[in-house]
């Protein structure tokens, strides 16, 4: 398997991190329980780029749009007061009939301006989250842990699940190795099913017009394919995707995060997929593997390792350095790739 000059950079980045926080005060084995943790935390969110990648309408800046429908189905999940891993799928189950519901309006919208997708999604992620604030106010959600405590209606901006499905998944089957390293592998396993039945779908009839769409549709349509239905469909998978990733997230989490949130996750997640490797009408599982380990680990030990160094608590500032910094040289190394 070729490995590219940038992985390699990164991983010795990584390892030098490691080496460097031993030195400072930083637990080896507590940081890579943080790297694990925060893979698995994303790696659904940066799996639901591939659909929209490989049909050709770029990468999914518009990716708020599933967590939308995510944070409806946790919501509900909340109000119904369902508890444990019931609770957990049945918050899915309804943040899928959301995506399916949101996705069918995206992906219609991406096929009027075709040659534009990214610009537009970023368009379309901002204007929803923004939408969505208002009925984030007027919605009539009633229960206690959701809305505001003073005015009774409301939702809070963050709102703790941990009576209901905090680590439902992440228990099952966990393990333990010393002190402070726990392996979630209820919810690995969920993230590696995922990851087949994306491959899978590829291996098919319909995921093989999806990647012919993508590379070159005019071929695609010249084959009989309905290049508009395929694109559509891609943007319904990857919304799909999206919604799951984000309770996956709030699951690990431990909270439900509204009003702005969502738009933490677009660039990050095209980030990740891009360090992985993928390009902007190619993506692949390696992609998705690799680079939310790549992105997470970084992530994580930059800001935990400066910070033990100086002494000096600016977590939240080198964190938005070290996020913006991999964008930019995702972005850049492709551009150079593209010429």
């Amino acid at each position: 398997m070729k490995v590219r000059i940038q992985t390699i950079i990164i991983l010795v980045f990584i390892a030098l991190l490691f080496v460097i926080g031993s030195f400072v005060g930083v637990n080896p084995a507590m940081s890579a329980n943080d790297v694990v943790m925060r893979f698995v935390m994303n790696g659904i969110l940066v799996l639901s780029m591939v659909p929209m990648v490989e049909s050709g309408c770029g990468l999914n800046f518009g990716v708020p749009v599933g967590i939308i429908a995510g944070i409806l189905g946790a919501l509900i999940s909340l109000e119904m007061e369902l508890g444990g891993i019931g609770g957990l799928f049945a918050a899915i189950a309804m943040g899928i009939g959301f995506a399916v519901v949101l996705g069918l309006g995206y992906g219609l919208l991406l096929n009027k301006v075709k040659g534009d997708e990214m610009l537009i999604a970023t368009y379309v992620g901002y204007s929803l989250v923004y939408l969505m604030n208002v009925f984030w106010i007027v919605l009539p959600f009633r229960n206690p842990s959701s809305v505001q405590g003073y005015g009774g209606s409301g939702l809070r901006s963050t709102i703790s699940i941990d009576k209901y499905w905090q680590n439902a998944l992440n228990n099952v089957f966990s393990i333990s190795i010393g002190k402070y390293i726990t392996i979630p592998v209820g919810t690995l396993v969920f993230f590696g099913l995922l990851c087949f039945a994306v491959w899978a779908f590829f291996k098919t009839k319909l995921g093989t017009a999806m990647s012919a769409v993508g590379a070159n549709p005019d071929f695609a349509r010249a084959g009989g394919i309905n290049v508009d239905m395929i694109r559509v469909i891609s943007v319904v998978m990857s919304t799909v995707l999206a919604a799951i990733g984000i309770i996956i997230y709030q699951q690990c989490f431990g909270f439900i995060q509204t009003f702005s949130a969502p738009l933490a996750f677009s660039f990050s997640s095209v980030s990740a997929l891009l360090l992985g490797g993928a390009s902007l009408n190619k993506a692949s599982i390696k992609n998705v593997i690799l680079g939310t380990f790549l992105f997470q680990a970084v992530l994580t030990m930059t800001p935990t390792v400066i910070n033990s160094a100086i002494e000096i608590d600016a977590s939240e500032v080198i964190r938005i350095i070290v996020t913006n910094g991999m964008i930019v040289f995702a972005l850049t190394r492709k551009t150079k790739e593209a010429k």
